[in-house]
């Protein structure tokens, strides 16, 4: 198994999802983008692609000209019926790749909050396999309106799609499922400056707020990292 993972942004990574994929022995292929790595021209030689988050927002094509051509990337490999996952920007991109309009600055969310599924959501391969409601971490201003054709599998009140999925296996997560306790603790210093403009109460609350939350994201987050890794 051999897995194109694409990074738009310095500190984002793959977590629980890495996790689920060196379970399952995959050879990851990682591309920096937003740095400069050349993007593979189609999905030959790999099974399945993933795209990461980042602060830049999905119509950022004049400041980060590789999107055009990562846009077509996620299509040829849906095309192909080769798994595809987009988590949070990529999630974006995935929709404006199936022609949905990008809402920036639409819906900001941050921390732990809930989302449901939908009842689409019970029979799917991958959100079958957390509970019908849980806490995931949100870190995000943008949003986005459903792609034609595109099943809607998760929701909440700050953004209508949370989740979806086009085709077989081309999924996207508003929500950061990949973003366990460890990873949002080094986010907390990364993107320190960030959060202390933006989140300034984030260092005072975020320990309780993490006990409280934690243990049931991360466990919704790495029964979805696996169930998406066995769709592959």
């Amino acid at each position: 198994m051999r897995v194109l993972v694409v990074q738009n942004y310095d500190n984002t990574g793959l977590g629980q999802v890495g996790m689920a994929l060196e379970e399952a022995g995959a050879k990851l292929d990682i591309r920096n983008a937003h740095l400069g790595d050349a993007l593979p021209p189609d999905a030959d030689g790999h099974d399945a692609i993933v795209v990461l988050g980042g602060g830049q927002n999905a119509l950022a094509d004049d400041e980060y000209p590789y999107i055009p051509a990562l846009l077509a990337l996620m299509r040829d490999f849906e095309s192909r019926d080769r798994a595809v996952l987009g988590i949070c920007l990529g999630s974006q991109l995935l929709a404006r790749a199936y022609g949905a309009e990008n809402l920036i600055g639409a819906a900001p969310e941050f921390g732990w909050h809930g989302v449901s599924l939908t009842e689409e959501a019970v029979g799917d391969s991958v959100l079958s396999a957390p509970p019908r409601e849980f806490p995931i971490f949100q870190w995000h201003d943008d949003t986005f309106t459903l792609p034609p054709n595109a099943v809607r599998l998760a929701s909440n009140a700050a953004a209508a799609n949370q989740a979806f999925r086009i085709g077989r296996a081309a999924y996207g997560f508003q929500f950061h499922f990949e973003a366990d306790r460890p990873l949002i603790r080094h986010w907390n210093t990364a993107f320190a400056g960030y959060l202390a403009d933006r989140q300034p109460d984030w260092p005072a609350r975020f320990e309780a707020e993490a006990e409280r939350h934690g243990p049931e994201a991360d466990a919704a987050g790495l029964a979805l990292a696996r169930a998406w890794v066995a769709a592959i």
